[in-house]
């Protein structure tokens, strides 16, 4: 049985639009927020649009566990027998979703193994869905990406870096790349993966600490796109469901295109 074809990426589109409803309805409002151990933002959205989004695959897909920033941990000794998983983050870019500048994203990704093979991104607060499904492409608003193709990137290339971490040798990285001209923009959340995918953006370096589920959903988008999200040290793709859940720096680019270190 291959669990990837009994998915209705669909479904997993509505759940991501039904928790991003919810989502938006705190967000018009005044909220409180917490913070957790690690210093990080939680807000009642965050919590909300978790148990939305789990109670609705558990619903859907008993069978497939879970790994999500707002669930309890699960032990590596029990993650690494899993063939399949569902790995969420109800919202990714939480300092955005506070200042409130709309870049914040719902992301689902299901995990085979160690690969993103299916991915929903939802931008609520701008009505943005992106979606993917491994062999069927990739989707801005029901559009199939990429949408925009940069023919000659030796003359300008286009970098998105991190709203709120741009990190030093993010920066480092972005000014040695081998062009004419570099035009960088900066944006929140996993909607900087998504740029590389639609053409938005040439270029996304993270030379900067991120989870596995902060990246997962956008990920798979990326890939069906046609670019790749490659593990920097390595050159090699980004893999998950490591014992470490911290994810590698990274850099989102054309699968062709050979940067500058």
């Amino acid at each position: 049985m291959n669990t990837l074809n009994n998915i209705n990426l669909e479904e997993i589109v509505a759940i991501a639009k039904e928790a991003g409803d919810a989502i938006m309805k705190i967000y018009r409002k005044d909220f409180s927020v917490e913070y957790k151990e690690d210093d990080s933002p939680l807000t009642e959205a965050d919590t909300k649009a978790n148990e939305i989004i789990c109670k609705a695959l558990f619903e859907l897909y008993p069978e497939i566990p879970m790994l999500s920033e707002e669930n309890k941990e699960v032990p590596y000794k029990e993650r690494k027998e899993w063939k399949y998983y569902w790995c969420i983050d109800p919202i990714d870019g939480t300092k955005e979703f506070i200042k409130k500048n709309g870049e914040f994203t719902v992301n689902i990704a299901l995990i085979h193994k160690d690969t993103p093979v299916l991915g929903v991104v939802y931008a609520p607060a701008i009505d943005e869905m992106y979606k993917a499904k491994k062999g069927n492409g990739a989707y801005k608003n029901n559009q199939k990406l990429p949408l925009k193709t940069n023919t000659n990137p030796e003359k300008k290339l286009t970098v998105v870096a991190s709203k709120s971490h741009l990190s030093k040798e993010t920066q480092e990285f972005i000014d040695k790349l081998d062009t004419e001209e570099i035009e960088q923009i900066s944006r929140g959340s996993s909607l900087k993966l998504c740029m590389v995918a639609v053409g938005e953006a040439d270029i996304y370096p993270r030379l900067a600490p991120t989870m596995e589920w902060d990246t997962a959903a956008a990920d798979a988008i990326v890939r069906e796109s046609g670019k790749m999200t490659y593990a920097k040290e390595e050159e090699k793709p980004m893999v998950y469901n490591k014992e470490n859940l911290l994810n590698p720096w990274f850099v989102v680019k054309n699968n062709n295109r050979k940067d500058k270190k």
